[in-house]
């Protein structure tokens, strides 16, 4: 008789169970995604150069990415719970290593935006299966320790991100310049799929949850009318289609709300089940979060251009430089539990307040040291925005659902990880349209002090907004404020998309 793991909540079959070298495997499907948003990054001026690309394209590159991981995260998830998660696992991993595989080959711009949307919606596939697989194959101390490889693997792959980049653009391996931040993941998603194939066991729902299509296809198209316009209008000088596509975000947004209420009236679950804003720290939180990875991903994007276009300084110095924030990110990321168990949601404004401080010694260091800035100016900025950012983002998924009943925690994590990536794409967009305004106008470093000062007013709005749900907390005092609701083992596609370092989170 197979023998079996048990808890008081589940039993694991033996066969059946997570072996070490098995979550090995499927932690390269966390780390994978997370270092290629980080990777890119650094690379944006060098692609540039190499594909004459205009600044709206190279904001897509990233945005595109973003957009497709946001819209179907929640599709990935499902399908996994439907069809079984290694063969979506094997699924994911296999459509990543092609379209990284053909980013690295891109001979033009238009390609590369469309094969990093295409790599954005294989990310969506693969990730939201290890979580799944994780919760549904373990128990007990072997289960604790695999969701803190979990967490410690995002972080860990957003450091090595930066670094890797540099490293291998300033290395310019057989003259492959940029495109090997592409390439290099081939090698590791073709190991990752033949020892996936071997170690990693099978899991599903009993009963998985419909797939959403129109209301998929709603959030994706007006996102896409918003973030197209955004991108390439300023430089294309506004043409018609443009505006025309402004226009129509705003119809498809209100066609989508439609859609969703229609669903969830039907019985069936909805891409976004609208009835989660009814609580107040859903509610409250994503008006957190969204105004946080909008600023993250536009200073991400700013970053990158203004040190190397503006500074002229290398992809490896640029990677270099940012290094320290992904470590102080990393740290105040171990901590944050034991924080929030004594201080509670006083963290997030503490964050909000210590990343606002840092956008600002960040611009006094670019000031003192421009046009040559040293890292030695810029790493205090770093650290503190780091730090910040650490004690805000670590957190904000578990505050945001305390107040979800238990049986909705899943759907609620897949809306917040939704906004996450919207925010991400729409902070490329929108910030970065304005920094290569103002850069025109008024030089790289003024436009780049210009953006840290708007981040930093930003930041402490998010502050302000968190000292908001602070209150409604205070309120409400069945929310828990130290811990998010316990994943189920059935149907956890949407939980299995919460985690915050994801690019998932940069």
């Amino acid at each position: 008789m197979t023998s079996l793991v048990e808890t008081s909540t589940t039993r694991v079959a033996a066969s059946e169970a997570l072996s070490p070298l098995g979550l090995l495997t499927v932690l390269v499907g966390v780390f994978l995604p997370v270092t290629d948003f980080f990777i890119v990054n650094v690379a944006l001026p060098t692609i540039d150069r190499d594909l004459k690309a205009s600044v709206g394209m190279l904001q897509l590159v990233v945005a595109g990415y973003a957009i497709a991981y946001a819209v179907l995260l929640v599709v990935g998830g499902r399908l996994g719970d439907a069809l079984g998660r290694r063969r979506l696992f094997l699924f994911g991993m296999g459509a990543f290593t092609l379209t990284s595989l053909a980013c690295g080959l891109a001979p033009n711009i238009e390609l590369l935006v469309a094969f990093r949307a295409l790599q954005g919606a294989a990310a969506a596939m693969m990730l939201p299966q290890v979580l799944s697989t994780i919760q549904a194959t373990t128990t007990g101390d072997a289960r604790n320790r695999a969701l803190g490889l979990y967490g410690a693997t995002g972080g860990i792959a957003s450091a090595a991100g930066q670094l890797l980049g540099g490293l291998l653009i300033s290395a310019d391996i057989a003259g492959s310049q940029w495109r090997s931040i592409f390439l290099v993941n081939v090698p590791v998603g073709i190991v990752g799929l033949l020892v996936a194939r071997k170690v990693v066991p099978d899991s599903r729902s009993a009963d998985p949850a419909a797939i959403d299509t129109p209301g998929t296809f709603l959030l994706g198209g007006s996102l896409l009318c918003l973030l197209i316009p955004l991108t390439e209008g300023r430089s294309l000088g506004w043409p018609w289609w443009t505006l025309a596509l402004l226009a129509a975000s705003p119809i498809g947004v209100v066609a989508f709300v439609r859609t969703e209420r229609a669903v969830e009236s039907a019985g069936r679950m909805p891409l976004v089940p609208l009835s989660l804003l009814r609580a107040p720290s859903m509610r409250k939180g994503l008006l957190v979060g969204a105004p946080f990875f909008t600023a993250f991903g536009g200073f991400m994007f700013v970053y990158a251009l203004s040190l190397q276009d503006g500074a002229g300084l290398s992809a490896l110095r640029t990677g270099v430089i940012l290094l320290p924030l992904a470590l102080a990110f990393l740290g105040t990321s171990l901590v944050t539990a034991r924080l929030l168990a004594r201080f509670g949601r006083r963290v997030l404004v503490a964050g909000g307040l210590i990343d606002a401080v840092g956008m600002v010694i960040l611009a006094l260091g670019l000031s003192a040291s421009w046009p040559h800035p040293s890292g030695w100016a810029l790493v205090p900025g770093m650290v503190v925005i780091g730090a910040g950012q650490g004690l805000l983002m670590s957190p904000i998924f578990g505050v945001v659902l305390s107040d979800v009943p238990s049986h909705l925690a899943g759907a609620g994590s897949g809306v917040t990880a939704t906004m996450q990536q919207s925010s991400l794409a729409l902070g490329v967009a929108t910030v970065g349209s304005i920094y290569l305004t103002l850069t025109a106008d008024i030089g790289a470093l003024h436009a780049s002090l210009v953006i840290l000062g708007v981040l930093s007013v930003a930041l402490l709005g998010v502050a302000a907004l968190s000292l908001r749900l602070l209150h409604a907390a205070v309120a409400s005092p069945t929310a828990s404020a130290s811990a998010s609701p316990p994943a189920p083992i059935e149907g956890a596609a949407e939980w299995a998309i919460s985690w915050p370092g994801s690019p998932s989170s940069c």
